[in-house]
Parts: structure tokens; C-alpha cells; sequence
């Protein structure tokens, strides 16, 4: 008998999403539009309702690709997409916050989603030369104009949070529903300012990379080459298989899931889920066993006695970032 998958709140404001998520960013790159509904599929017939997208991944495919996997099966879903990062044929490059972008940028994933409303619009990262104001202004139009439902944002720091949080809270503006980081048991650097900001502000926080590029899978071993296939497979990444410092701490986090009788995807999963503000762990998947892998995964949940002891296995990942 499967995992019965459990939904939690998105902020004190959003809507009710499944405590795993799938992350779209293979899509149109390592993944086909055949894989792409595959794993679509599995999701929702086993519980899962968010699905994280942007308009970057896959130069538009991950859209398209996530757009015809839910045809028929809309209703079911909770659909997230990103702008703010360089997409191409859309100008100008360097002012990804202002209204004349993101005006764009929405109507180009609305259309590659073919799909009349995006319920998760994310800036997804910082633009300096536009003041956040504009940004925020703009969004707040299409909520208005019932192109987005809630909005987010991804990859900003503590302070650029608040700062938007409170301009668009004084400016009768949307309110931001979801900050979307990365955070991991080797990535921990979130701690240190925005996961305070994320709780203070009752936003929920979308970890990515939970599993951080796959080392805390246990498919990666000390000394060995990463399997063929694998997201570290290749010369580009022998710096992360060469860190003896990161295998000493997954190997005590293996040692840690043998104690409780667990896996390590479990531990690497479960500790975020540990976490009040986090609403859902954003995972990437391949192949639909990995799907039923990730759901499996959010069984086992930390405990304050269980964070107590990663804290001391992994304190270093709080410097990370």
C-alpha cells in the first residue's frame, strides 16, 4: 500500500498543496514531452497537485512540455512558473522587474502552458535596476486581471523579502504567498536570514535542490565515479566528488538513517519537512519511480530531537550560502 501524501497550507494565505512537489526543470532538456507526461501523470494519480515550472527551463519547453501533460487534467493541479532570468526574445535583458517585461514574459508562459490563469506567478530573482515597487505594482495588475492567483518570489535574500513584503503590504498591493530557495541537509545557508524572514512574514518556503543534485540520494560514493546518467556525471562536477568534506557528513547522515531504520532519501526529504514554514519540498524526477520514490520519502518527518542531531552532523552547510 503507497504513502498517503499530506497537504499543507502555502503561507498563512495560500492554497492547500501536496508536502512533495515536482520540479519541471529536466523538461525539455534531459527529459522528452513522453517522459514529461509519464511523470505528470504519476504525480497526480498518487496525490501530488504543485508542479514548479519558469520560463527558462528548457528555453520554453519545460512550459509546453507541463502545459500538454495536464491537458484534461488541469483542475488537478496546482501550476507554479518563474520570470526574471534571461529568456530569449524578450527585452530588455537587463530590467526583468519592469512592467513592460513581465507583461510580456506572462503572456509568453500563459501561452506556452496554454492556459488561461497561472496560480503561482514567482519573480525568480532579484532585478537592481528596477525598483521593486514597479514590480510589484505589475503583479498586483495581472492578480487583478485574473492572469495569477498567488505570487511568490525565488532566490532573494532576508532582507529584499521583507522589504517587498512590507511595499506592497503598505501599498494595498497582492502580498507575496511563497518564497522558493534552495535548502538541503548540505545547503543550509537559508538559515541564517531568510528562513526567519520567510516564518516571520507567514510566507511558505518551496525548498529546491532537496536532495542536492542527487548526493543525498546515496547514488554517489566516496572514490567513485558518479554513475552514467546521473546530474554530477561528467568532468564539470568532479569538485563536488572529490570534497572529502561532503562525504564525511553523508556518510554519518547514512549512518543517522540506519539508526532510525530509514532511508537517506527519507532523512534528506523529512528534515525539510521538519520545518514549519516549509509548505512543499520542490523535487525534480525522471521516470515515475522516482516520483513514487520522493512520495515514499515524506513518511518519515523530523523531530526536534532528530533536527537536534543533524544540526550536529551538518552545521557546516549553514555557511554555504
Amino acid at each position: 500500500m503507497g504513502v498517503e501524501l499530506k497537504m499543507r497550507r502555502l503561507g498563512v494565505a495560500g492554497p492547500e498543496v501536496s508536502e512533495i512537489g515536482v520540479g519541471t526543470n529536466n523538461f525539455g532538456r534531459r527529459l522528452d514531452q513522453l517522459g514529461a507526461e509519464q511523470v505528470v501523470s504519476a504525480a497526480l494519480d498518487q496525490g501530488i497537485n504543485l508542479f514548479d515550472t519558469a520560463d527558462i527551463y528548457g528555453a520554453g519547453d519545460s512550459e509546453r512540455y507541463l502545459g500538454a501533460a495536464l491537458r484534461g487534467r488541469r483542475g488537478e493541479a496546482i501550476v507554479a512558473t518563474k520570470f526574471g532570468m534571461a529568456m530569449p526574445g524578450l527585452e530588455p535583458s537587463d530590467h526583468r522587474g519592469s512592467r513592460e517585461y513581465i507583461r510580456a514574459a506572462v503572456d509568453g508562459s500563459l501561452s506556452r502552458l496554454k492556459m488561461d490563469v497561472i496560480d503561482i506567478y514567482q519573480m525568480h530573482q532579484p532585478d537592481p535596476n528596477t525598483p521593486i515597487a514597479e514590480t510589484l505594482g505589475t503583479l498586483h495588475e495581472l492578480v487583478e486581471e485574473g492572469k495569477v492567483r498567488w505570487l511568490g518570489v525565488s532566490n532573494f535574500a532576508g532582507w529584499q523579502l521583507v522589504d517587498a513584503q512590507w511595499i506592497a503590504h503598505a501599498g494595498h498591493l497582492t502580498e507575496l504567498t511563497c518564497s522558493q530557495d534552495e535548502y538541503s541537509l548540505l545547503n543550509r545557508g537559508i538559515e541564517r536570514e531568510l528562513l526567519p524572514a520567510v516564518e516571520h512574514l507567514g510566507l511558505g518556503l518551496l525548498p529546491y535542490f532537496p536532495l542536492a543534485s542527487g548526493l543525498l540520494t546515496g547514488k554517489y560514493r566516496r572514490g567513485e565515479p558518479a554513475p552514467p546518467g546521473t546530474r554530477l556525471a561528467g568532468g564539470a562536477h568532479a569538485d563536488e566528488l572529490n570534497d572529502p568534506s561532503r562525504f564525511d557528513i553523508l556518510e554519518k547522515l547514512e549512518e543517522f538513517a540506519r539508526e532510525r531504520g530509514i532511508s537517506l532519501l527519507q532523512v534528506a526529504i523529512g528534515s525539510l519537512l521538519g520545518r514549519a514554514a516549509v509548505s512543499s519540498v520542490i523535487a525534480g524526477a525522471m521516470k515515475p519511480e522516482q516520483v513514487s520514490a520522493n512520495i515514499a520519502a515524506s513518511s518519515w518527518v523530523a523531530s526536534s530531537a532528530d533536527w537536534k542531531a543533524l544540526d550536529r552532523i551538518t552545521a557546516a552547510g549553514r555557511s554555504s550560502q
